[in-house]
């Protein structure tokens, strides 16, 4: 069991992330991430949905049939994101209002009906919340990541405007990088996000190449021992 939860935290935060290996959400992740508060707000929204629907759809799994299981999981994720959007609306307006309509369209992100129609519905629900929690953690920190590249190339801080979020403690939370920066547009404009993320997934992919071959330089195949020698004797 303990093999199982590890290879679920290890495939949602890298092995098989959903924004860099199974490019998911791609969408809401290149349009928001302007800035780290941007990227956290939709990101724990994302994982909210993510956790919600994975334990609902694990509860029903043996309930629901096959030809309907659908529909019923995209209306599961749709009452989910409905209460995600009143809460952001009640408590960080201006931040949902920002976010705009890339909060309702949670409901589309296919990284979350995936999840819920591949594993929570043939696993329980203490598994499935694992996932949903490690696939939004996964998810969430590239978000993060390619919110803080762009915040920091297009306006030269990282964490401003952090009280949108988490209200007036964060009011002073801005860290200015370089003073008098004039900012560099291009990273904060769409284009920008595409750059940011290829960048990403490159870096990943770089060091995935490079633990592959640090490992076979450790455990070197044993070419000798897998070939057969044919042995021909001649008969005087």
């Amino acid at each position: 069991m303990a093999t199982e939860q590890t290879k679920l935290v290890m495939d949602g935060l890298w092995n098989n992330n959903p924004a860099l290996v199974q490019l998911l959400g791609l969408c809401p992740l290149l349009a928001v991430t302007g800035s780290v508060v941007n990227a956290l707000g939709l990101g724990f929204a994302t994982l909210l949905v993510l956790v919600g629907s994975n334990l609902l759809v694990s509860l029903i799994r043996n309930r629901v049939a096959d030809d309907i299981r659908l529909p019923v999981f995209v209306m599961i994720i749709a009452a989910l994101v409905t209460i995600a959007e009143l809460t952001m609306q009640a408590l960080t307006y201006e931040l949902y209002q920002i976010l705009g309509i890339f909060i309702p369209l949670i409901v589309t992100n296919c990284a979350i009906l995936g999840r819920a129609d591949a594993y929570a519905r043939k696993n329980p629900p203490h598994l499935a919340v694992l996932d949903g929690l490690s696939m939004g953690l996964g998810f969430g920190a590239v978000l993060i990541l390619l919110g803080a590249m762009r915040e920091f190339l297009g306006q030269g801080t990282l964490f401003a405007d952090m009280h949108l979020l988490l209200g007036p403690m964060a009011q002073n939370w801005t860290l200015v990088i370089i003073d008098d920066y004039r900012g560099f547009l291009f990273a904060v404009l769409p284009p920008g996000a595409f750059v940011g993320m290829g960048l990403i997934i490159a870096a990943k992919n770089t060091f995935d190449q490079y633990q592959k071959i640090q490992q076979l330089k450790a455990h070197p195949l044993n070419e000798a021992g897998s070939k057969r020698v044919r042995v021909t004797g001649t008969i005087a």
